[in-house]
């Protein structure tokens, strides 16, 4: 799979977006939560300093539910059974998720603050 044209690496990542979108009920939601962000930022009319931070922090938490979602589906592949040890790696990983999440969460509450003159433009 190594050297592949752009286009067919291109395929290969959309694929795993299009499959995570259909069996993973997390980035869904997670998706949801970017749209309902791409509709605030437009109501609020923030600065682009603000869209660029909101969009970024947008954009890896649904990478981060990827990679949650990949290793998840690795771990599972490897070793379906339960064990403690593979437990707590898929705990690091959905932390991750978490911590970038609660990140978007504080970045999403400052923008609003701004907005609403409330905040440090």
């Amino acid at each position: 799979m190594k050297n592949q044209a752009i286009r067919q690496r291109l395929g290969f990542a959309w694929t795993g977006i299009s499959k995570a979108w259909r069996n993973e009920r997390s980035f869904r939601t997670q998706s949801y939560f970017a749209v309902a962000l791409l509709v605030a930022l437009l109501l609020l009319r923030v600065s682009a300093v603000w869209w660029a931070i909101s969009l970024i922090m947008a954009v890896l938490v649904l990478a981060a539910e990827l990679f949650n979602t990949a290793l998840e589906a690795l771990i599972d592949h490897l070793h379906p059974d339960s064990h403690p040890a593979i437990k707590t790696i898929k705990d690091y990983a959905a932390g991750a998720v978490l911590l970038l999440s609660a990140g978007a969460a504080i970045v999403g509450v400052v923008v609003l603050l701004v907005a609403l003159g409330i905040g440090v433009r």
